[in-house]
């Protein structure tokens, strides 16, 4: 038999976070932000249930030509636009749209052979202080670009540093604004700003996050009543019961004694598989439909639970490690870290199924 442990990905959850992000934004196109293999969920395994979106932005031109392969006709977006000017023939080829950020890019576009022009997203540096062209000088660029031929269009885009917290996006929108560049197209509004600063949606949107359930500031309460599903589940079993005294010492460091005469139960699961090795005793887990709480270390393969409020559970009890009733955030708040990360690093090693 093999090792328990199983990842599920629930694609009605992407056809239903895209259909709710498309109520939240009215009239607004939609970028579908598929980056890092679809935050570790598989491009392969979900595109096909996001196909009502209005394009896919990613990173890596490979899975643009995936999308491409795979019938994709839509729209695409380099959201780090390209890296040597030899991948403008692959945008061209496969009528890719480019984020460009540097001047440098701008020339090799003119300098292109193109056999049709190429999409642009001007990256507006409002705040953020990664990539872009800075507020005094983005008129000028602007200007530049609408002169080159190889260029059809150009749409501003910038990305906001805190929409998911209480900074808001008021000093980077108020940037923007300055500009008065309406008769470009505006891409503004990442997660956060969909869902809690509606004036920035304008033109295109970039939901990212909250297409897989979770939460852009990294705590599950922001979004609880978001109506938002999570998109993949991660489970395993119990695979053996210990009856241990109290005062005993529990996994690596002994960074756990009990307290009192513990249940205590070994779960096929560690750091190995993607769970982050410095959860802390106390994080969460759903053990046969009840909450319980990890003990000590997570070693590479196995962690220990608490199986004190769960009498009933034994080897081969079902272990949810995050899903539909333990929010990936809560996991990862407990690890000093965010959703997204524990998403991306789920591990090659772990079966994954599609629900």
């Amino acid at each position: 038999m093999p090792r328990p442990i199983l990842a599920t990905i629930h694609l009605d959850a992407f056809r239903h976070n895209l259909a709710m992000i498309r109520q939240k934004v009215g009239h607004s196109k939609i970028w579908s932000v598929v980056k890092a293999n679809a935050y570790g969920h598989g491009l392969d395994r979900i595109w096909q249930s996001l196909t009502q979106t209005d394009g896919f932005a990613l990173l890596d031109m490979n899975e643009a030509i995936y999308l491409r392969e795979q019938g994709w006709q839509g729209p695409i977006l380099l959201l780090e636009g390209f890296f040597k000017a030899e991948d403008l023939q692959i945008i061209n080829k496969y009528n890719l749209t480019t984020a460009v950020h540097s001047r440098w890019q701008l020339q090799a576009i003119e300098e292109a052979e193109f056999d049709k022009p190429v999409d642009v997203y001007l990256k507006l540096n409002s705040g953020m202080n990664r990539l872009g062209f800075t507020p005094d000088e983005y008129p000028q660029i602007v200007s530049m670009a609408n002169g080159i031929q190889n260029i059809r269009s150009v749409t501003l885009m910038t990305h906001f540093a805190n929409s998911d917290n209480e900074m808001g996006v008021s000093e980077q929108f108020t940037v923007v604004k300055e500009l008065r560049m309406d008769d470009l197209s505006h891409c503004l509004a990442n997660s956060g700003a969909i869902l809690w600063h509606p004036q920035t949606h304008r033109d295109w949107v970039r939901p990212g996050i909250i297409l897989y359930g979770a939460s852009p500031s990294g705590k599950w309460r922001d979004i609880a009543d978001s109506g938002l599903r999570p998109a993949m589940s991660l489970k395993s079993e119990i695979i053996a019961v210990h009856e241990l005294a109290k005062g005993v010492k529990i996994g690596y460091g002994s960074r756990y004694t009990t307290q009192s005469p513990t249940r205590v139960g070994t779960v096929a699961c560690g750091y190995a598989d993607g769970y982050p090795r410095h959860a802390s005793t106390g994080t969460p887990v759903v053990v046969d439909g009840i909450r319980t709480r990890v003990l000590g270390a997570i070693s590479m393969d196995m962690m220990t639970v608490d199986l004190t409020p769960c009498p009933e559970a034994t080897i081969g009890s079902s272990v949810e490690l995050w899903g539909a009733k333990l929010p990936v955030d809560e996991v990862a708040e407990f690890a000093g870290t965010i959703g997204y990360e524990l998403l991306c690093a789920l591990a090659r090693r772990v079966p994954v199924v599609v629900d």
